[in-house]
């Protein structure tokens, strides 16, 4: 299911005078492809074939399309159960047409068969470019049979009907994600014959049946046996047969624009081919209903993230578990030291680093035990049986005795006996593997009527500069409980707070209309243990006395990070000083709405 997205006309003419202006780079180099020759276009003009046609053969043709023996046309580049819808096909009476490697596997199988050229009469050329395109192949796919003129023209030129047409593509997807090939191995890897044939036996669809689908061989053999005539059958394998186009098509055309565009990030059209992996139970909420597709995108391969990851065990996911899910493991897949994330309504409620992976875990949980009940917990580093079996023990620590309980728990790996532990913890609880998300994709977010598009938020503490403005510079480990807190900071919904010290978020605020109220829910959270800790701010202070920064001083906080770029940036710098509190400024915002 492709999702168009395309940009105004002005965006577009400007693109456009902008490639005029300037030659075609290449962004990419890409390694050598085999070359296919199973099916291939030709243009050949029909006065052309009728020279060629002996007046014997002509009249064979057509007494094909009038004798009522059935035809099937079979081209096919992925040959998965060929064999068994070959010799289906011919039990059930049809003569087969194919094209070369398909016709060779096909008669190994001990299914007769007539090559195309014996149809057309004109031989595989331009190494392997020119085929099936012919008005013999096409002519006897787009006919009519309610048309008393297209059967006649039929007639008059010795063309045959095709009755059903089995055709897939080459595989261009795997090609060019395979490796390093080359653009000319590209183009040689864009199937043309193929999607020819595909939409035009899809829009003849009431006279010709057409499946681009191995796993629907059973369904049309059961079709055919039962000479049924349900057009809604019909309907739904041309409607897969278009949509098989349309997603080659989008993935052809996103590898050429990057290969033409190199650092151009937004084109001024582009389409979105998704691919169903669920039905889900419901949406957000259980009168919503729901699914969840994978982003088939090329610029998708090998990015990990939640859409990829292998579930081990537990209750199907659900809407909300993937938007959690997804929110855990972009958090906790920031972090290099061994960490453990947990997140509540898309939210990290607790967070914790330690070489120790048990005390992260124990810490993160403590962060808010309230909130981290029922919640998703999250590792970077693979869990083994010791982990295991502390996730499956561990109390809250609200009261020592509830054992905790989780919707979800993400790793990138688990030892044999780890996976063990926890599948006993639980019959629900959903067990996930998945790989680190990648960087440097394009974010999408739908609003009414239209997409939003933007570059995903990778920045990283290591990459910005955290300048001291306040009369007293920050301690060492201040300015390390600094950066961690603004990390974590930058995964909480806006306005945003996190109050942190020595690798370990004590308190958050998120998601409240003003930043004041989301500083007195984190101190809230943090208790005692705020004083001499780090707060982090995704925005900058819009005021600083009798509000947000002068009520954090005053509640003992060491050191305040924040983007800056206030007016009032001053009067916070000199609160700050007042009560002998650092402030940095990171100069980067991190809105997360």
């Amino acid at each position: 299911m492709p999702l168009h997205l395309l940009s105004s006309p002005a965006a577009a003419a400007k693109l456009a005078a902008g490639l005029r202006a300037a030659p075609l780079r290449r962004c990419h180099s890409f390694a050598p492809a085999p070359r296919h020759t199973d099916r291939v276009a030709l243009a050949s003009s029909l006065s052309v074939a009728a020279r060629s046609a002996s007046p014997a053969v002509a009249a064979a043709q057509t007494e094909l399309s009038v004798s009522g023996k059935k035809q099937v046309l079979i081209s096919l580049s992925d040959k998965t159960d060929l064999a068994y819808l070959g010799n289906g096909l011919q039990g059930l009476g049809y003569s087969i047409v194919s094209t070369g490697g398909t016709a060779s596997s096909l008669e190994a199988a001990g299914v007769s068969v007539t090559k195309v050229e014996e149809i057309t009469h004109f031989p595989e050329m331009l190494d392997g470019r020119v085929k099936t395109l012919h008005p013999s192949i096409h002519g006897g796919i787009l006919a009519r049979r309610d048309q008393e003129h297209h059967l006649k023209a039929l007639k008059d030129h010795g063309i045959g009907t095709f009755d059903v047409v089995v055709v897939n593509l080459y595989p261009f997807y795997d090609k060019v994600t395979s490796g390093n090939i080359s653009f000319e191995d590209g183009i040689e890897n864009i199937d043309i014959g193929g999607p020819t044939m595909i939409r035009a036996a899809a829009k003849n669809h009431k006279d010709v049946l057409i499946v681009v689908d191995h796993n629907d061989y059973p369904a049309l053999l059961e079709y055919l046996k039962g000479k049924q005539e349900d057009q809604q059958f019909r309907r739904m394998l041309a409607w897969k047969a278009f949509q098989h186009v349309a997603s080659y098509d989008s993935v052809v055309s996103e590898w050429f624009w990057k290969q033409s565009n190199k650092g151009e990030m937004f084109p001024p059209s582009f389409t979105v081919p998704l691919e169903l992996k669920s039905t889900l139970r419901y949406g957000e909420n259980p009168h919503q209903s729901a699914a969840f597709y994978a982003d088939k995108s090329l610029s998708r391969v090998g990015a990990g993230g939640i859409a990829t990851a292998i579930q081990h065990h537990g209750k199907e996911m659900s809407y909300n578990n993937y938007l959690d899910a997804d929110a855990a493991w972009n958090c906790v897949s920031e972090f290099d030291s061994p960490t453990c994330v947990v997140v509540k309504h898309t939210n990290p409620c607790g967070v914790a680093s330690r070489q120790d992976i048990l005390e992260a875990y124990r810490l993160a949980v403590k962060g808010d035990a309230v909130s981290a009940f029922g919640g998703i917990v999250a590792f970077n580093t693979t869990i083994d049986e010791d982990l295991a079996k502390e996730i499956r023990e561990f109390r809250s620590p609200t009261d020592g005795q509830t054992r905790m309980f989780y919707e979800i728990v993400v790793a990138p790996g688990y030892t044999d006996k780890g996976l063990e532990i926890l599948r006993g913890k639980s019959k629900t609880l959903r067990i996930l593997e998945a790989k680190r998300s990648g960087k440097g994709m394009l974010s999408l977010r739908q609003v009414s009527g239209g997409w939003l598009a933007q570059e995903s938020d990778d920045l990283t503490p290591e990459e910005i500069t955290f300048t001291a403005k306040s009369e007293r510079s920050p301690q060492e480990n201040e300015l390390a409980d600094a950066k961690f807190a603004w990390l974590c900071a930058k995964h909480v919904k806006s306005n945003a707070i996190v109050i942190a010290k020595n690798n370990c978020m004590l308190g958050m605020g998120s998601g409240q209309p003003n930043r004041r109220e989301s500083v007195r829910i984190a101190f809230r959270k943090a208790g005692e243990e705020a004083k001499g800790a780090a707060l982090a701010s995704d925005a900058f202070f819009p005021f600083a006395w009798n509000d947000a920064v002068e009520e954090a001083c005053q509640n003992g906080i060491g050191i305040i990070a924040q983007p800056g770029g206030s007016k009032k940036d001053e009067d916070a710098i000199a609160c700050c000083n007042k009560y002998g509190v650092s402030l940095v400024l990171t100069g980067v915002r991190h809105f997360k709405h």
